[in-house]
């Protein structure tokens, strides 16, 4: 698992439609899976995948998604990513420090945030005011 989410107190782990097999084919063959050190999950059922609403029922298959799940087991964030595109681990760093500055604080974080940097002010009634 990745230092930074580590860090944070985060569980890391893969989902896909791929069998238990297929994983364990793709975790000996593949250089880049040879490492992975977090638990690879099957969904065969496609229960998983279409609780998160990922399942693309034409082929069977999840599309490539990033879900986080809050200690309150509450979807916080979901991104999509396109099949050609690999996702960005520093964006998903900075989301999951975002929502625990959120959590601690009470505090929304504004776009381009980074760790540091105040939150704002998420009292409705202080629209405009600030």
């Amino acid at each position: 698992m990745n230092p930074y989410l580590k860090a944070l107190n985060c569980e890391v782990m893969s989902i896909s439609t791929d069998s238990v097999y297929a994983h364990k084919v793709f975790k000996e063959t593949s250089p880049s899976l040879k490492n992975v050190n977090y638990p690879m999950v099957s969904d065969r059922t496609h229960q998983i995948s279409r609780a998160y609403r990922v399942l693309d029922e034409k082929s069977g298959a999840a599309v490539r998604a990033s879900v986080f799940i809050d200690p309150n087991g509450i979807i916080a964030a979901k991104l999509i990513y396109p099949g050609e595109v690999g996702r960005n681990l520093h964006e998903h760093v900075r989301i999951m420090q975002g929502i625990q500055y959120a959590q601690q604080t009470g505090k929304g974080v504004p776009a381009n945030w980074q760790p540091g940097q105040t939150g704002i002010n998420m009292d409705p009634n202080l629209i405009g005011k600030i």
